[in-house]
């Protein structure tokens, strides 16, 4: 039996399959719906826009998106969009995608926090933003048919979302400060975390070692 909320087709693959369950086994429900949610939503504003993105490789792309916050993908400290970026590559891989699809995923999952440039790009990489976009910031919410909006939040339910995905950010990235110059997770920290300070690109060029 097909799998279909508000109108759009989870697809039904073997890559899919394994990527929920790994999703719902190793993450919070928290992560998990958000994941499914975004998901939803990037496939609607895909219709409305007139995009055809692979829904396999976007749905991969949704999945795993924030899984850097929660499982660093290496010992390397760096962005939790990296880690998530790197998790989705090696499992495309491992499962013999192309080279060329993994790095759609990975494209899309390492810009899906940067404001303004995955709209210029690929329909994976836009379509993903703009469903991040819709869930944490309700970006377009107004412009969707609320039926369909509904039965994505009852499929998916949001709970306490703003409080807890605010919160897995702090836990996520309050161990790795650094990877946040530049972003917009810095804003996440210098909110929570008592004595964090954002270092500015003013500072850096000041302080650089050219002598003017």
């Amino acid at each position: 039996m097909t799998d279909m909320i508000a109108g759009v087709e989870i697809p039904e693959t073997s890559a899919v399959a394994e990527a929920t369950s790994h999703l719902r086994d190793t993450t919070s429900p928290l992560i998990f719906h958000h994941s499914r949610r975004v998901y939803l939503f990037a496939s609607l504003h895909a219709r409305e826009l007139g995009l055809q993105p692979d829904p396999e490789l976007l749905y991969i792309a949704a999945m795993f998106h924030d899984t850097g916050l929660l499982t660093p993908f290496s010992d390397a400290e760096q962005r939790f969009e990296l880690d998530g970026a790197d998790h989705a590559r090696t499992f495309l891989l491992d499962r013999g995608f192309p080279e060329r699809a993994a790095e759609v995923v990975w494209t899309a999952i390492a810009l899906h926090t940067t404001p303004a440039v995955p709209g210029r790009m690929g329909p994976e990489i836009a379509t993903l933003n703009y469903g991040v976009l819709t869930d944490v910031l309700g970006w377009r919410l107004d412009g969707l048919d609320s039926g369909r909006v509904d039965e994505i939040v009852a499929a998916h339910p949001r709970g306490d979302f703003k409080r807890e995905f605010l919160q897995t950010f702090v836990e996520g990235l309050k161990d790795r400060p650094d990877t946040t110059y530049g972003t917009v997770n810095a804003d996440v920290l210098e909110h929570f975390v008592p004595g964090f300070r954002r270092t500015s690109m003013v500072e850096r060029v000041i302080h650089s070692p050219w002598p003017q």
